[in-house]
C-alpha cells in the first residue's frame, strides 16, 4: 500500500515541473526509496516521466522545435548504449546512495558552460544525459544551459526540455526492459502515476503564468538536498 503514495507524489511533481520547467523528476526520485524495491526505482522513474514529457510536450505543442531532435537523439542512441551496460555492473543495493550523491553534486555544483546550442552541443547532450540517466534517473538540468543558448523565453525551454526528455526517457525505458526488468507486474501502479503525470501537467501548464519563481528555487534546492541526503541514509543503514 506504501506503494500508491507515489500516486499524489507524481502528480505534484509533474506539475512543479510543468510550471518551471525542470525539478519535478529530481524530486520525485528522491521519494521512491522505500516506497518501491531498489531494482524498480529508476525504470519506474522513467516510465513515469516519459508520460509526463509527452503530456507536457503535447499541451505546448506551439513551442516545438523538431530542429533539436536528430542530434540529441543520435547521441542518446550511444548514451543509452553505454549507460545499459554500465547499469547492469552496479549493485543495487549502494544504487540510492550513487544517486543521492549524483543529485547533490548537481544541485549544489555550477554546471559546466556549454558554448553554444548547435547541433555538436546537442549531440553531446543527447549522450551525455541519457548515460548517465541510465545509471542516476533525474539529469533535466542538465539539458538547460544547451537549451539557453537557442531560446531563452520560458514556455519554449519548458516544452522543447519535455521534448528532449521524452526522447531520453523513451529510450530509457527501452533499454531497462532489454535488460531483463518486467514492467508487467507493476501495471496498477504505472497506469495510476501515469494519469497522476498527465493530470500534473495539465494543471502545471495552466498554473505556469501565474506562479512568480522568486526565491523558489533556494527552497527547492534546500528541500532536494535534504531527501538526497535521505536516500544516501537508507541505502547505508
Amino acid at each position: 500500500m506504501t506503494e500508491l503514495a507515489l500516486v499524489p507524489i507524481v502528480f505534484a511533481t509533474s506539475c512543479l515541473t510543468a510550471v518551471i520547467g525542470m525539478g519535478g523528476g529530481v524530486l520525485l526520485l528522491t521519494l521512491m526509496p522505500g516506497l518501491v524495491p531498489t531494482p524498480a526505482i529508476l525504470p519506474l522513474h522513467a516510465l513515469t516521466q516519459l508520460a509526463s514529457n509527452v503530456s507536457r510536450a503535447g499541451f505546448g505543442w506551439r513551442s516545438i522545435d523538431l530542429g533539436i531532435v536528430p542530434a540529441f537523439l543520435v547521441g542518446a542512441l550511444a548514451g543509452s548504449w553505454l549507460g545499459s551496460g554500465i547499469y547492469q555492473l552496479l549493485d543495487v543495493r549502494w544504487l540510492p546512495a550513487f544517486i543521492g550523491v549524483f543529485i547533490l553534486v548537481f544541485t549544489w555544483l555550477p554546471l559546466p558552460l556549454v558554448r553554444g546550442g548547435g547541433q555538436l552541443a546537442l549531440g553531446l547532450l543527447g549522450f551525455v544525459q541519457t548515460g548517465l540517466g541510465m545509471l542516476a534517473g533525474a539529469t533535466g538540468p542538465l539539458g538547460a544551459a544547451v537549451l539557453l543558448q537557442r531560446n531563452s523565453e520560458r514556455d519554449w525551454l519548458v516544452v522543447n526540455t519535455a521534448l528532449y526528455m521524452t526522447l531520453n526517457h523513451s529510450l530509457r525505458v527501452f533499454a531497462y526492459f532489454a535488460i531483463g526488468f518486467s514492467y508487467a507486474p507493476w501495471w496498477p501502479l504505472v497506469t495510476a502515476m501515469v494519469i497522476a503525470g498527465v493530470l500534473g501537467s495539465w494543471v502545471g501548464t495552466r498554473l505556469r503564468h501565474l506562479v512568480p519563481q522568486r526565491d523558489f528555487h533556494k527552497w527547492f534546492r534546500l528541500l532536494v538536498s535534504v531527501l538526497a541526503v535521505r536516500m544516501i541514509v537508507l541505502a547505508v543503514l
